[in-house]
């Protein structure tokens, strides 16, 4: 099976920017053995995308990411995700359009994979933020944005950490200050984005 994929969305983006960007997703918040894979979301919960639509219309595409879940749980999931990567000759990998980093150890293997794939830049919005706060050093290649909607949202600096919020339109969006990323998902990466203010439209 594919490891990686491209949602409509990453589709358009790789054409926007001329990239090959890809996309890696487990289950939304929990699988269905139970295990929580947001650990850390609140009220995201309530309306998060990837428990809707195509999602949870076509049953297959919710057992595929219960298989990538728990390849990603095996000592196997990093020389797999290296190779494919290889394979598809990805530029950048987002890491979970569904799902999220679900333990430090996990964490870790991403970062493996960052470090032996040096010619690809990775991304991630996670709720997550505890791990990243630790005494963790992000390979160059490596960039995370903190999504509001985490239990760990009151600790969050928004001057000074990269972060996405949600706003129910562009005018609002705008308003704010912050960088569209609801069309082309590479605004939200520091690669294409200067500021720390990351803004997806709701829907």
């Amino acid at each position: 099976m594919n490891l990686l994929t491209q949602n409509s969305k990453l589709k358009k983006t790789s054409l926007h920017f001329n990239e090959r960007v890809f996309n890696f997703s487990i289950p939304a918040y929990k699988s269905k053995t139970g295990k929580t894979v947001c650990p850390f979301a609140s009220d995201c919960v309530k309306y998060c995308y990837a428990q809707k639509g195509n999602y949870t219309r076509f049953p297959k595409i919710g057992e595929l990411m219960e298989q990538r879940y728990e390849i990603s749980k095996t000592i196997s999931f990093v020389p797999l995700m290296i190779a494919e990567i290889k394979k598809k000759k990805a530029t950048y990998i987002r890491i979970h359009d569904s799902g999220d980093f679900y333990s430090p150890k996990y964490l870790n293997k991403w970062l493996e994979i960052a470090k032996a794939c040096k010619d690809v830049k990775f991304y991630a919005y996670t709720k997550s933020h505890n791990f990243f706060r630790s005494k963790i050093e992000l390979p160059d290649n490596f960039d995370i944005i903190f999504s509001e909607g985490s239990k760990l949202d009151s600790k969050l600096d928004k001057a000074n950490e990269r972060h996405a919020s949600i706003f129910n339109s562009l005018d609002e969006l705008k308003k704010a200050g912050y960088t569209n990323a609801s069309n082309f998902d590479l605004y939200a990466t520091k690669w294409h984005n200067k500021t720390n203010k990351v803004g997806l439209i709701y829907h």
